[in-house]
């Protein structure tokens, strides 16, 4: 006689009472274990098995066994309904979102709209995952606090790349009592070049064009729209810097991967709620950088004016460099950087372009053709006019090749 024919399914209270009892005696385990998903899972089969030994309850079958274990996951990792949209149990999103009405959203690896799951959480599901995402930092969100902004860290063994979180409460986001939230998951691993001319993001000569002139310590901004791509195709970029290179990079949060051995990361985080400890910002990482012995300077995106201004004088001062930034072309990436640069360091517009003709040597844009991501151009600085900056395009979508650039720098 078989163990199979021992088994049998458990009532709704049967399995409430082991669930109460396997999540209890779970409550302690370290943050290691809860956010290795195989690890907790085991741990969780070996709690149910604790719980069905002391209710004298049968072994429930394979299927229900399954779903116990599934729920003792959720209940203990706290991300519930999230847990299976994360990696490692995932790695299809580069987006996910709850809405105020409690609706859940993904946007997948490659595509450009979001598509509503099959999901339908709770509140108290909902509030439960943004729990748990926040408070390992010691934040949370309330009426008093209620725009939070957080991280989930790098976990290499797991095959995470991290995310970026930002949750905002029923307070201000307006709908159905739900928090809003948003996460921005991250590569688990280095993007090679080869990989973004697999996706048909670049041709293979311009992307080779553009290792070149990475390799040569140009200066490069790759700019485009939110979801383009933008540090995705910096992080490939990065690779043709030279292995022997003294790289310092800045970000907020940490985003990008290196291949190469010799790295800083400094981030940029806010002030810690109902302290005294000062924000540490990207200017201040661009600026404590410039102490470490950088040959090349990786700020993941400039989002203020101070940051641009402190990355602009760390480029001026013969540092190779490359950034990101909001905008949908060079000319635009002139305009809001001067109008940043004005509105948060008090730069005046004129000196502002000739800030950024001294600084940048290519601007590469990316942005979405026919819903799927693609670099629309390469250009490169060519001179500062009394009308501003001047461009000279290199190469545009459609191209076969890219032409060669004019600026050396070398060395």
């Amino acid at each position: 006689m078989s163990w199979n024919q021992f088994q049998t399914a458990l009532n709704a209270e049967q399995c409430s009472a082991i669930l109460e009892q396997s999540t209890s005696a779970l409550s302690s385990l370290p943050l290691s274990t809860l956010r290795n998903r195989q690890a907790l899972a085991q741990a969780a089969e070996q709690a149910l098995a604790g719980a069905l030994r002391r209710l004298n309850l049968p072994q429930p079958d394979g299927s229900q066994w399954s779903s116990l274990v599934a729920q003792v996951v959720a209940r203990v990792g706290g991300l519930g309904f999230l847990d299976a949209l994360l990696p490692p149990a995932s790695f299809a999103y580069t987006d996910l979102l709850v809405n105020g009405n409690g609706s859940v959203w993904g946007r997948r690896k490659g595509a450009m709209a979001f598509e509503q799951l099959a999901l339908s959480p709770s509140r108290e599901e909902v509030w439960r995952a943004v729990e748990a995402l926040l408070s390992p930092q010691g934040r949370a969100c309330t009426e008093a606090t209620p725009s939070v902004d957080a991280k989930l860290p790098r976990d290499q063994a797991l095959g995470f790349g991290g995310a970026r979180v930002k949750v905002l409460h029923p307070a201000i986001s307006a709908g159905d009592g739900y928090p809003s939230l948003a996460l921005r998951l991250y590569e688990p691993a280095p993007v090679p070049p080869e990989r973004i001319v697999d996706w048909g993001v670049l041709p293979q000569s311009v992307m080779e064009t553009l290792l070149d002139a990475v390799a040569n310590r140009l200066r490069v901004l790759v700019v485009g729209g939110t979801g383009t791509g933008k540090t995705t195709l910096l992080s490939a970029l990065c690779h043709g810097i030279p292995a022997e290179s003294r790289i310092v990079k800045v970000e907020d949060p940490e985003e990008i991967w290196l291949p190469h051995p010799n790295v800083t990361t400094l981030e940029a985080r806010p002030s810690p709620p109902g302290s005294d400890v000062p924000a540490y910002t990207v200017s201040d990482g661009v600026d404590d950088a410039m102490r470490l012995a950088p040959s090349h300077v990786i700020v993941g995106e400039v989002r203020t004016g101070r940051s641009a201004l402190s990355l602009f004088r760390a480029l001026m001062s013969d540092h190779a460099g490359l950034t990101t930034f909001h905008a949908e072309g060079p000319a635009e990436a002139v305009f809001r950087l001067g109008v940043i640069l004005f509105a948060d360091a008090g730069v005046r517009f004129d000196a502002a372009r000739g800030l950024f003709a001294q600084a940048i040597d290519l601007v590469i844009q990316v942005g979405w053709r026919e819903g799927k991501r693609k670099a629309l151009g390469v250009w490169e600085v060519e001179r500062l006019s009394e009308d501003g900056v001047i461009f000279r395009t290199l190469w545009q979508d459609g191209d076969g090749e890219m032409a060669a650039t004019r600026r050396i720098r070398g060395g």
